[in-house]
């Protein structure tokens, strides 16, 4: 996977597989991108200053994670080449509150126990979405902060728990840059329950940081 990002008005790639690090200024088609998100958005209270870009092969993806507490909480992410289903899971320490609360639940506790641990906003099951190409994934307030996010290292991606049924149905009715993959469990309907990632993907993670360091990479 290729890496590069872009903090206030630097742009900076790192290439792992080669171990160099490149540094200069920010490409005005990039500043365009940014603050078309602002405008037309609205959600960030100043211009977006950290874009990560990601390359991801195929079978390519990126562990379950939170961006944290250094950015502000709203990410843009838009996808390009590839669709992609990137995967959503309520956090850990949700997760273990909401079995705290059926077994007291079952054990019919007086309900104080109830009160501070259930958070019926929550929803602990996993959930996915179908990033199309050239789409635009915002995504803020409790999903930044009590879900974790990923992409699974695999070319095959199932459509089981995806939320935006309507993109599938584009995806299915289209030959994007993917092979569909009739599964066994399609259901009877005839159509595709997986389909097959075959050819790269980019995406830009546009960030606010609100409080910048300087300085921070020399050279």
């Amino acid at each position: 996977m290729r890496r590069a990002f872009c903090h206030r008005n630097k742009f900076a790639i790192n290439l792992p597989q080669h171990f160099h690090h490149f540094i200069g200024p920010l490409p005005p088609w990039l500043t365009k991108i940014t603050q078309r998100i602002c405008q037309q958005t609205g959600l960030f209270p100043s211009p977006i200053n950290h874009v990560l870009i990601n390359e991801y092969l195929p079978d390519q993806g990126i562990m379950l994670h939170q961006d944290g507490p250094a950015y502000f909480p709203v990410v843009a992410i838009l996808s390009l080449e590839s669709p992609v289903m990137i995967d959503f899971i309520a956090h850990p320490r949700l997760r273990e509150d909401s079995a705290t609360c059926t077994v007291a639940a079952k054990a019919e506790t007086n309900g104080s126990l109830g009160e501070s641990l259930c958070r019926p906003d929550v929803h602990c099951d996993p959930c996915s979405l179908l990033l199309m190409p050239c789409s635009l994934l915002i995504f803020k307030d409790q999903a930044y902060t009590d879900y974790l996010h990923g992409i699974q290292d695999s070319e095959l991606c199932s459509f089981d728990k995806v939320l935006n049924i309507s993109e599938v149905k584009k995806l299915q009715a289209q030959e994007l840059t993917c092979d569909p993959v009739v599964a066994e469990d399609s259901n009877g309907t005839g159509q595709s329950s997986i389909f097959r990632r075959t050819s790269k993907r980019v995406s830009l993670t546009c960030r606010l940081v609100p409080k910048v360091h300087k300085n921070l990479f020399k050279f």
